[in-house]
């Protein structure tokens, strides 16, 4: 049985999520064709899902402190951003008639606070441009003579591209898509890829089965989280978190998730500390507990003094013996101080976001693998990571926009 001939396009984008969605606006822009490939039944699964408490497009915050958010690899996305940020992400919006807003945290979401429009729009005008989208292909790879060859339903494709751009996101939410698969393939190439780890995610802490079960899914806020950075500064930051049966997750605890992981794989657990009663000092702790309890229970007189919830006060029974629990002093210093042991990080694939992958050390300045010319890369399957609050997002579009019009540029050069 002879292979039949691949079929053949101007560019091929792999994978669609905002990266390759925007590097395939670039390219039809451009007046060339353009073919997306996507390996579930449909685009933008992971987008959908992210905004299903509302979509968090990117953030207010000004540069440079935007660009610091990116911890290591600030330099670098810094570039990015100057191509494309979270002002101009706005603007793009704007041009498919989604209005955006400044929340009071700083984070920027459409007025209606909905995904679903966004990308629906945005999908109808890349077809309208010309756009053909390709659903339920997953990548397998290269034949030896370089066509691109994806599984389908109906058995395998073979597609030759002029130019191709990787947009296969991490190993995060690996059911909507973005399973890592793509790392042994590139691996094979001899492109250098950092492990992927768990990034914005939950920590492992052990709790007692008495707070796991009553308690999963408390929020804790709001708190403050205690750390010493690695020269032994205190550091502090408010925000809110949530029990969970294992440990803890959340905002707080996702902006702080790479150094908390980070500080795992070097010592094996680390401790953050939590204050509990952010709005009551230590001397006004103590007083109020030393007030006759009279026939109250304990933990009704803890959350009665205290202010606290019923999960907050969990927490204190967690960390202090009962017999602890009539010394004001010392259950004052666990509420201004609960320490959190963190054992280990929940699995990749819980993870809001991966860090890791191809190293940026492999691309040119067009996001072209510097080994692979005709092959450019966007989004999470880079080396990069950012906590949430919309960061994420922004050097996703920004990554597409670059990898689209270094793909763009390729061909015309070679025309």
């Amino acid at each position: 049985m002879t292979t039949p001939a691949p079929e053949t396009t101007r560019i091929a984008i792999i994978g669609g999520g905002p990266a390759g969605l925007m590097a395939a606006e670039v390219a039809i822009t451009a007046g060339l064709q353009v073919d997306v490939f996507e390996a579930k039944g449909s685009v933008g699964r992971k987008f959908l899902i992210a905004g299903k408490g509302g979509l968090n497009l990117t953030h207010g915050e000004s540069r440079p402190d935007f660009d610091g958010r990116y911890g290591e690899r600030a330099g670098e996305i810094a570039r990015w951003l100057d191509v494309f940020d979270g002002e101009a992400l706005r603007a793009w919006a704007r041009g498919l008639g989604v209005e955006t807003y400044v929340g009071t945290s700083g984070r920027v979401f459409p007025n209606d606070r909905k995904a679903a429009p966004l990308l629906r729009g945005w999908v109808r005008r890349l077809r309208d441009a010309g756009v053909r989208f390709h659903v339920q292909h997953r990548w397998l790879g290269w034949t030896d003579e370089g066509a691109l060859r994806f599984a389908t339903p109906a058995g395998e494709h073979l597609v030759r591209a002029d130019a191709t751009v990787l947009a296969l996101g991490g190993a995060s939410w690996p059911e909507l898509g973005s399973d890592g698969a793509w790392v042994d393939l590139l691996a094979q190439r001899g492109i250098e890829i950092a492990p992927l780890r768990a990034s914005n995610c939950g920590f492992d802490i052990g709790w007692s089965a008495v707070l796991a079960e009553k308690h999963a899914g408390a929020p804790l806020k709001p708190v403050v989280a205690h750390w010493n950075d690695d020269d032994g500064a205190p550091r502090s930051l408010q925000g809110e978190c949530v029990l969970t049966a294992t440990g803890v997750e959340g905002s707080l605890i996702y902006a702080l998730s790479a150094m908390l992981r980070e500080r795992i794989a070097r010592d094996g657990e680390t401790t953050l500390w939590l204050d509990l009663a952010p709005g009551r000092d230590e001397t006004r702790l103590i007083r109020d507990l030393r007030m006759p309890r009279g026939k109250r229970s304990i933990g009704d007189h803890l959350k009665r003094q205290t202010g606290l919830d019923a999960a907050k006060a969990a927490l204190v029974f967690e960390m202090l013996p009962r017999d602890a629990m009539d010394d004001a002093a010392r259950v004052t210093a666990i509420i201004k101080r609960c320490p959190l042991l963190l054992q280990a990080t929940r699995p990749v694939a819980e993870a809001i976001s991966t860090a890791g992958g191809v190293r940026l050390e492999a691309f040119d300045d067009t996001l072209q693998l510097k080994a692979m010319p005709g092959v450019f890369c966007a989004g999470e399957m880079l080396d990069w990571e950012a906590p949430t609050g919309g960061y994420l997002l922004t050097a996703c579009f920004a990554s597409g926009l670059i990898a689209g019009r270094g793909a763009v540029a390729s061909i015309k050069a070679g025309s």
